[in-house]
């Protein structure tokens, strides 16, 4: 991203319980390292609120970030509480600590990408890039 374009907007977000929020705070600092303009929503949130908040924050994308095993619940509920207020075209991006299994079944629900322990932290913000660029091209376009 050059300094000239309008930072790419992302948020992370905790849905569920999980109150471990290291991985998505070092994510959230690595990519406004690298330009975007990030919000936080904290550990303890709902999927409505994430999704909500996203709307509000006229996000690029959404990353999700889940170590208590509930993400093949918490994922798609975000996903589909972003496609009941409008935000349908809003990428979702996930990761944590997620079996290989349940990778193929979160992408059959919406998300765009996984991300697991040890991805490098290039690969995941080259991921987020993709697909803010995505959705800045999908709203031009409409």
């Amino acid at each position: 991203m050059t300094k000239q374009q309008i930072p790419y907007r992302v948020l992370i977000g905790k849905p569920g319980l999980d109150g471990h929020d290291r991985g998505a705070k070092f994510i959230a600092r690595a990519l406004r390292d690298e330009g975007f303009e990030v919000i936080y929503t904290g550990i303890r949130r709902t999927a409505a609120e994430i999704a909500a908040t996203a709307i509000q924050e006229d996000v690029d994308v959404v990353g999700l970030s889940s170590l208590s095993g509930a993400h093949l619940r918490l994922f798609p509920e975000v996903v589909n509480e972003l496609k009941a207020r409008g935000g349908a075209d809003i990428p979702v991006l996930g990761g944590g600590v997620i079996p290989d299994e349940d990778i193929e079944i979160l992408l059959r629900e919406g998300l765009n990408a996984i991300f697991t322990p040890g991805t490098p932290a290039d690969v995941i913000i080259q991921s987020f890039t993709k697909a803010s660029q995505q959705h800045r091209d999908h709203d031009f376009q409409r």
